[in-house]
Protein backbone atom coordinates (compact mmCIF):
# COMPACT_ATOMS: atom_id res chain seq x y z
CA UNK A 1 0.00 0.00 0.00
CA UNK A 2 2.76 2.41 0.93
CA UNK A 3 4.56 1.57 -2.36
CA UNK A 4 1.49 2.56 -4.41
CA UNK A 5 1.07 5.73 -2.35
CA UNK A 6 4.68 6.69 -3.01
CA UNK A 7 4.24 6.09 -6.75
CA UNK A 8 1.08 8.17 -6.76
CA UNK A 9 2.80 11.05 -4.94
CA UNK A 10 5.77 10.73 -7.28
CA UNK A 11 3.55 10.98 -10.36
CA UNK A 12 1.77 14.00 -8.91
CA UNK A 13 5.13 15.64 -8.27
CA UNK A 14 6.22 15.04 -11.88
CA UNK A 15 2.91 16.38 -13.17
CA UNK A 16 3.25 19.52 -11.04
CA UNK A 17 6.81 20.03 -12.25
CA UNK A 18 5.73 19.56 -15.89
CA UNK A 19 2.86 22.02 -15.48
CA UNK A 20 5.22 24.58 -13.92
CA UNK A 21 7.72 24.12 -16.75
CA UNK A 22 5.07 24.53 -19.45
CA UNK A 23 3.67 27.59 -17.68
CA UNK A 24 7.13 29.14 -17.54
CA UNK A 25 7.76 28.45 -21.23
CA UNK A 26 4.33 29.80 -22.17
CA UNK A 27 4.86 33.02 -20.22
CA UNK A 28 8.30 33.49 -21.78
CA UNK A 29 6.91 32.89 -25.26
CA UNK A 30 4.07 35.34 -24.61
CA UNK A 31 6.55 37.96 -23.35
CA UNK A 32 8.56 37.74 -26.60
CA UNK A 33 5.55 37.33 -28.92
CA UNK A 34 5.76 40.94 -30.15
CA UNK A 35 9.31 40.32 -31.32
CA UNK A 36 8.32 37.51 -33.67
CA UNK A 37 6.70 39.64 -36.34
CA UNK A 38 8.19 42.25 -38.64
CA UNK A 39 8.16 45.76 -37.15
CA UNK A 40 6.04 48.42 -38.83
CA UNK A 41 8.56 51.26 -38.79
CA UNK A 42 7.95 55.02 -38.80
CA UNK A 43 8.15 56.01 -42.47
CA UNK A 44 5.71 55.88 -45.37
CA UNK A 45 7.67 53.16 -47.14
CA UNK A 46 8.23 51.05 -44.02
CA UNK A 47 4.48 50.96 -43.41
CA UNK A 48 3.77 49.99 -47.01
CA UNK A 49 6.35 47.21 -46.78
CA UNK A 50 4.79 46.05 -43.50
CA UNK A 51 1.33 46.01 -45.11
CA UNK A 52 2.66 43.87 -47.97
CA UNK A 53 4.25 41.52 -45.46
CA UNK A 54 0.97 41.10 -43.57
CA UNK A 55 -1.03 40.65 -46.80
CA UNK A 56 1.24 37.84 -48.00
CA UNK A 57 1.33 36.30 -44.52
CA UNK A 58 -2.46 36.02 -44.37
CA UNK A 59 -2.61 34.69 -47.94
CA UNK A 60 -0.14 31.97 -46.90
CA UNK A 61 -2.19 31.25 -43.77
CA UNK A 62 -5.38 30.93 -45.82
CA UNK A 63 -3.68 28.59 -48.30
CA UNK A 64 -2.30 26.49 -45.44
CA UNK A 65 -5.75 26.21 -43.83
CA UNK A 66 -7.34 25.08 -47.11
CA UNK A 67 -4.61 22.63 -48.14
CA UNK A 68 -4.05 21.06 -44.74
CA UNK A 69 -7.78 21.08 -44.05
CA UNK A 70 -8.42 19.01 -47.17
CA UNK A 71 -5.54 16.69 -46.29
CA UNK A 72 -6.73 16.13 -42.71
CA UNK A 73 -10.34 15.63 -43.83
CA UNK A 74 -9.23 13.09 -46.42
CA UNK A 75 -7.04 11.19 -43.94
CA UNK A 76 -9.85 10.97 -41.39
CA UNK A 77 -12.80 10.28 -43.71
CA UNK A 78 -11.21 7.98 -46.29
CA UNK A 79 -9.19 5.68 -44.09
CA UNK A 80 -9.06 1.92 -44.30
CA UNK A 81 -10.62 1.40 -40.88
CA UNK A 82 -13.77 3.12 -42.16
CA UNK A 83 -13.98 0.75 -45.11
CA UNK A 84 -12.55 3.14 -47.71
CA UNK A 85 -11.12 1.51 -50.83
CA UNK A 86 -8.44 3.21 -52.90
CA UNK A 87 -9.48 4.29 -56.42
CA UNK A 88 -6.70 2.99 -58.63
CA UNK A 89 -8.37 4.07 -61.89
CA UNK A 90 -7.99 7.85 -61.40
CA UNK A 91 -4.55 8.67 -62.81
CA UNK A 92 -5.29 11.88 -64.72
CA UNK A 93 -7.86 14.69 -64.66
CA UNK A 94 -7.58 17.61 -67.08
CA UNK A 95 -10.12 19.66 -65.14
CA UNK A 96 -8.20 19.28 -61.87
CA UNK A 97 -4.90 20.25 -63.54
CA UNK A 98 -6.48 23.35 -65.09
CA UNK A 99 -7.97 24.40 -61.76
CA UNK A 100 -4.76 23.97 -59.76
CA UNK A 101 -2.85 25.89 -62.44
CA UNK A 102 -5.25 28.83 -62.80
CA UNK A 103 -5.80 29.40 -59.06
CA UNK A 104 -2.06 29.81 -58.19
CA UNK A 105 -1.62 32.15 -61.17
CA UNK A 106 -4.52 34.30 -59.94
CA UNK A 107 -3.03 34.36 -56.42
CA UNK A 108 0.42 35.36 -57.72
CA UNK A 109 -1.00 38.11 -59.93
CA UNK A 110 -3.09 39.41 -57.02
CA UNK A 111 0.05 39.60 -54.88
CA UNK A 112 2.26 41.01 -57.65
CA UNK A 113 0.12 44.09 -58.28
CA UNK A 114 0.56 45.76 -54.85
CA UNK A 115 4.21 44.61 -54.72
CA UNK A 116 5.01 46.21 -58.08
CA UNK A 117 3.21 49.40 -57.06
CA UNK A 118 5.30 49.66 -53.87
CA UNK A 119 8.57 48.88 -55.69
CA UNK A 120 7.87 51.70 -58.13
CA UNK A 121 7.18 54.06 -55.23
CA UNK A 122 10.43 53.03 -53.52
CA UNK A 123 12.38 54.11 -56.60
CA UNK A 124 10.48 57.38 -57.05
CA UNK A 125 12.96 60.16 -56.18
CA UNK A 126 10.74 63.01 -57.34
CA UNK A 127 9.44 65.90 -55.22
CA UNK A 128 12.35 65.69 -52.76
CA UNK A 129 12.62 68.42 -50.12
CA UNK A 130 16.07 67.73 -48.62
CA UNK A 131 19.10 65.98 -50.15
CA UNK A 132 21.77 64.50 -47.89
CA UNK A 133 24.93 62.86 -49.20
CA UNK A 134 26.10 60.03 -46.95
CA UNK A 135 29.71 58.85 -47.28
CA UNK A 136 30.97 55.79 -45.47
CA UNK A 137 34.50 55.60 -44.10
CA UNK A 138 36.37 53.05 -41.99
CA UNK A 139 34.74 53.52 -39.50
CA UNK A 140 32.56 56.64 -39.51
CA UNK A 141 29.94 58.44 -41.56
CA UNK A 142 30.07 61.84 -43.23
CA UNK A 143 26.82 63.74 -43.78
CA UNK A 144 26.63 66.58 -46.30
CA UNK A 145 23.39 68.58 -46.58
CA UNK A 146 23.57 69.46 -50.27
CA UNK A 147 23.01 73.13 -51.05
CA UNK A 148 22.93 74.05 -47.34
CA UNK A 149 26.69 74.41 -46.60
CA UNK A 150 26.46 71.95 -43.72
CA UNK A 151 28.58 68.82 -43.44
CA UNK A 152 30.09 66.86 -40.57
CA UNK A 153 31.44 63.48 -39.52
CA UNK A 154 29.57 61.12 -37.20
CA UNK A 155 31.77 58.77 -35.16
CA UNK A 156 31.30 56.30 -32.32
CA UNK A 157 31.13 58.29 -29.08
CA UNK A 158 34.25 58.26 -26.93
CA UNK A 159 32.71 56.55 -23.88
CA UNK A 160 31.56 53.58 -26.02
CA UNK A 161 34.91 53.51 -27.81
CA UNK A 162 36.76 53.42 -24.49
CA UNK A 163 34.50 50.75 -22.98
CA UNK A 164 35.04 48.41 -25.93
CA UNK A 165 38.80 48.37 -25.46
CA UNK A 166 40.23 45.30 -23.70
CA UNK A 167 41.45 46.14 -20.23
CA UNK A 168 39.73 49.52 -20.15
CA UNK A 169 38.16 48.79 -16.79
CA UNK A 170 34.87 50.31 -17.96
CA UNK A 171 31.73 48.20 -17.66
CA UNK A 172 29.78 48.47 -20.95
CA UNK A 173 26.55 48.19 -18.95
CA UNK A 174 27.34 51.59 -17.43
CA UNK A 175 27.57 53.25 -20.86
CA UNK A 176 24.22 54.55 -22.19
CA UNK A 177 23.43 53.11 -25.65
CA UNK A 178 26.70 51.20 -25.71
CA UNK A 179 28.07 51.00 -29.29
CA UNK A 180 24.90 52.72 -30.55
CA UNK A 181 25.79 56.35 -29.79
CA UNK A 182 27.74 58.88 -31.85
CA UNK A 183 29.28 62.29 -31.30
CA UNK A 184 27.21 64.05 -33.99
CA UNK A 185 23.63 63.01 -34.72
CA UNK A 186 22.09 63.25 -38.17
CA UNK A 187 19.07 65.58 -37.94
CA UNK A 188 16.13 65.42 -40.37
CA UNK A 189 12.65 66.98 -40.38
CA UNK A 190 9.51 64.90 -39.99
CA UNK A 191 6.77 64.82 -42.63
CA UNK A 192 9.39 65.75 -45.26
CA UNK A 193 10.71 63.67 -48.15
CA UNK A 194 14.44 63.16 -47.57
CA UNK A 195 16.70 61.79 -50.29
CA UNK A 196 19.90 60.05 -49.17
CA UNK A 197 22.70 59.73 -51.73
CA UNK A 198 24.97 56.93 -50.55
CA UNK A 199 28.61 56.42 -51.45
CA UNK A 200 31.86 55.37 -49.75
CA UNK A 201 35.45 56.52 -49.58
CA UNK A 202 37.26 53.20 -49.09
CA UNK A 203 35.28 49.92 -48.97
CA UNK A 204 31.64 48.93 -49.30
CA UNK A 205 29.46 50.01 -46.38
CA UNK A 206 25.66 49.89 -45.95
CA UNK A 207 23.52 52.60 -44.36
CA UNK A 208 20.69 51.03 -42.38
CA UNK A 209 18.20 52.36 -39.84
CA UNK A 210 15.67 49.54 -39.18
CA UNK A 211 12.82 51.89 -38.18
CA UNK A 212 13.07 53.58 -41.60
CA UNK A 213 12.58 50.29 -43.45
CA UNK A 214 15.30 51.05 -46.00
CA UNK A 215 18.87 49.79 -46.42
CA UNK A 216 21.26 50.19 -49.32
CA UNK A 217 24.98 49.73 -49.94
CA UNK A 218 27.39 52.65 -50.02
CA UNK A 219 29.91 51.72 -52.74
CA UNK A 220 33.15 53.59 -53.58
CA UNK A 221 32.88 55.43 -56.92
CA UNK A 222 29.14 54.82 -57.15
CA UNK A 223 26.05 56.63 -55.87
CA UNK A 224 23.02 54.75 -54.54
CA UNK A 225 19.90 56.53 -53.39
CA UNK A 226 16.99 55.95 -51.04
CA UNK A 227 14.29 58.21 -49.66
CA UNK A 228 12.45 58.34 -46.37
CA UNK A 229 9.56 60.37 -45.00
CA UNK A 230 8.92 60.01 -41.29
CA UNK A 231 5.36 60.52 -40.00
CA UNK A 232 4.76 63.83 -38.26
CA UNK A 233 3.83 62.09 -35.00
CA UNK A 234 6.97 59.92 -34.91
CA UNK A 235 9.47 62.48 -33.62
CA UNK A 236 12.40 60.99 -31.73
CA UNK A 237 15.80 59.33 -32.02
CA UNK A 238 16.33 56.27 -34.21
CA UNK A 239 19.42 54.12 -34.31
CA UNK A 240 21.05 51.83 -36.83
CA UNK A 241 24.42 50.46 -37.90
CA UNK A 242 26.52 49.71 -40.92
CA UNK A 243 25.07 46.50 -42.36
CA UNK A 244 28.05 45.49 -44.49
CA UNK A 245 31.21 43.67 -43.35
CA UNK A 246 33.53 46.62 -43.94
CA UNK A 247 36.50 45.68 -41.73
CA UNK A 248 37.67 44.80 -38.25
CA UNK A 249 35.77 47.69 -36.60
CA UNK A 250 32.60 47.12 -38.64
CA UNK A 251 30.54 46.80 -35.46
CA UNK A 252 31.63 50.21 -34.22
CA UNK A 253 30.14 52.62 -36.79
CA UNK A 254 26.57 53.23 -35.61
CA UNK A 255 23.99 55.58 -37.10
CA UNK A 256 21.89 57.90 -34.95
CA UNK A 257 19.13 60.02 -36.50
CA UNK A 258 17.14 62.69 -34.69
CA UNK A 259 13.73 63.28 -36.28
CA UNK A 260 12.45 66.75 -35.36
CA UNK A 261 9.68 69.06 -36.48
CA UNK A 262 10.32 71.20 -39.61
CA UNK A 263 10.56 74.34 -37.45
CA UNK A 264 13.14 72.72 -35.17
CA UNK A 265 15.06 71.49 -38.20
CA UNK A 266 15.18 75.00 -39.69
CA UNK A 267 16.53 76.36 -36.42
CA UNK A 268 19.12 73.57 -36.13
CA UNK A 269 20.18 74.11 -39.75
CA UNK A 270 20.68 77.87 -39.22
CA UNK A 271 22.71 77.24 -36.08
CA UNK A 272 24.83 74.62 -37.84
CA UNK A 273 25.41 76.94 -40.82
CA UNK A 274 26.53 79.74 -38.51
CA UNK A 275 28.76 77.37 -36.55
CA UNK A 276 30.46 76.01 -39.66
CA UNK A 277 30.78 79.46 -41.22
CA UNK A 278 32.54 80.65 -38.05
CA UNK A 279 34.82 77.62 -38.12
CA UNK A 280 35.58 78.26 -41.79
CA UNK A 281 36.61 81.85 -41.05
CA UNK A 282 38.90 80.83 -38.19
CA UNK A 283 42.67 81.42 -38.68
CA UNK A 284 43.40 77.68 -38.55
CA UNK A 285 40.89 76.77 -41.23
CA UNK A 286 42.19 76.03 -44.76
CA UNK A 287 41.70 78.94 -47.17
CA UNK A 288 41.27 76.91 -50.37
CA UNK A 289 38.75 74.09 -50.44
CA UNK A 290 39.86 70.71 -51.76
CA UNK A 291 38.80 69.97 -55.36
CA UNK A 292 35.58 68.02 -55.69
CA UNK A 293 35.93 64.33 -56.37
CA UNK A 294 34.21 62.60 -59.26
CA UNK A 295 31.64 61.11 -56.89
CA UNK A 296 30.82 64.55 -55.43
CA UNK A 297 30.38 65.98 -58.94
CA UNK A 298 28.05 63.10 -59.79
CA UNK A 299 26.01 63.67 -56.64
CA UNK A 300 25.77 67.40 -57.28
CA UNK A 301 24.68 66.88 -60.87
CA UNK A 302 22.03 64.27 -60.07
CA UNK A 303 20.55 65.87 -56.96
CA UNK A 304 17.44 68.03 -57.53
CA UNK A 305 17.25 71.47 -56.05
CA UNK A 306 16.78 71.57 -52.30
CA UNK A 307 13.71 73.42 -51.18
CA UNK A 308 14.35 76.30 -48.84
CA UNK A 309 12.30 76.22 -45.68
Amino acid sequence: MSFHMKNRHGRRGLQAAAISLFSLLASAAHADWNGLNMTEGVTILSKKIYSLHMLILWVCVALAVVVFGVMIYSLITFRKSQGAVADTTLVHSTKVEIVWTIIPIMILVGIAVPIAKTLIEIEDMGHVDVNIKVTGYQWKWEYDYLGQNVSFFSTLRRDSDKARQLGSGVDPKDVPNYLLEVDNHLVIPANTKIRFLLTANDVIHAWWVPAFGMKKDAIPGYVNEIWVQVDADKLGTYRGQCAELCGQDHGFMPIVVDVVSPAEFDQWLREKQAEQKLAGNSPTAPTDPAPATAVEKTVASTAPAVSQQ
